[in-house]
């Protein structure tokens, strides 16, 4: 742990809602480990295991993002598109970077001096885990949600990043929201073109970023050059009980039941949260439905799943 070193990471920490996004300053630009070369080799580390994940940029903004591989698959080879990106016309994620010491050591870095700024407003950070994405220019990814908190940082090139509200039900349904915490599934997340003028559009470049709370809905898009960009991301106590929430809740569906929303009827949430976790802790992520690992693994580094 690294809670003595300076902050890497510059937010407007009074102003700091873990429920609402905010953008953000950071120094990770220039880090030898963020460079091209280095996640050449990261890749060739990775290859053949499931910290891999990559399409072709004629997916849009409407892909399924639980498809998009098998949809529009990128046949090159891991070193191939990650040295070849600007031709390469392609997406690539290297995923749960944290399994490899060098780079949890950086994920600990710049979330260890931001922790006392979280956990004064959203306590009972745990799970951390870091997303490398590398994308050809003028490549979409799709539009989807996400099951933690996250920073999203920019180290080369520019893109736009669309961000919705949290709690946009009229983006992202609740139904969608069970459905992904309890099962990961993103079928329900759908795109529409009318979405956009309802979002709030963050312009960011190298030492620029963005905070977004958990299933906050976003799409982002690549400028005119290879992208690059760090997102580390977290649970807390807040997100996990929002999450077991979510997964009772969409047991009750699935029984025929409906339940109010999340967050609109506190003690519906309180025995929802009861009754999620006592399934989860007979069960684990072998409940049905089926939890995330960070429901069931309190644990201080994500599981790469």
């Amino acid at each position: 742990m690294h809670a003595g070193s300076a902050s890497l990471i510059e937010m407007d920490w009074d102003a700091f809602d873990p429920w609402r996004m905010q953008d953000l300053r950071h120094r990770l630009a220039d880090h030898p480990l963020l460079q091209p070369d280095q996640l050449v080799a990261l890749g060739k580390r990775f290859q053949g295991s499931n910290h891999l994940f990559t399409f072709n940029n004629q997916a849009g903004a409407d892909a399924n993002f639980d498809d998009v591989a098998r949809l529009y698959p990128n046949r090159r080879s891991v070193a191939d598109t990650l040295q070849g990106i600007n031709e390469a016309k392609a997406w690539m994620l290297l995923r749960h970077v944290q399994a490899d010491p060098t780079y949890r050591e950086l994920i600990d870095r710049v979330l260890d001096p931001a922790m006392p700024h979280i956990e004064r407003k959203d306590p009972g950070m745990y799970y951390r885990a870091g997303w490398i994405f590398v994308a050809s220019p003028h490549t979409t990814t799709p539009f989807h949600i996400d099951r933690n908190h996250g920073l999203l940082l920019q180290i080369h090139g520019t893109k736009k990043v669309y961000v919705w509200d949290a709690a946009d039900a009229d983006v992202c349904s609740e139904l969608a929201r069970d459905c992904f915490h309890s099962r990961h599934e993103l079928d329900k997340v759908t795109w529409h073109e009318a979405f956009r003028q309802r979002a709030r559009v963050f312009e960011v470049g190298p030492g620029m970023g963005v905070y977004m709370p958990i299933t906050s809905p976003h799409m982002v898009e690549t400028g005119d050059e290879p992208s690059i960009t760090i997102s580390l991301t977290y649970s807390t106590d807040a997100t996990r009980r929002n999450a077991m929430e979510h997964v009772l809740h969409d047991l009750l569906r699935r029984k025929g039941l409906h339940p109010p929303a999340v967050g609109a009827h506190a003690l519906f949430d309180r025995l929802s949260y009861a009754g999620a976790a006592a399934m989860i802790a007979l069960h684990g992520t072998g409940s049905h439905p089926p939890a995330c690992p960070s429901l069931a693994h309190r644990t201080a580094y994500a599981v790469a799943d």
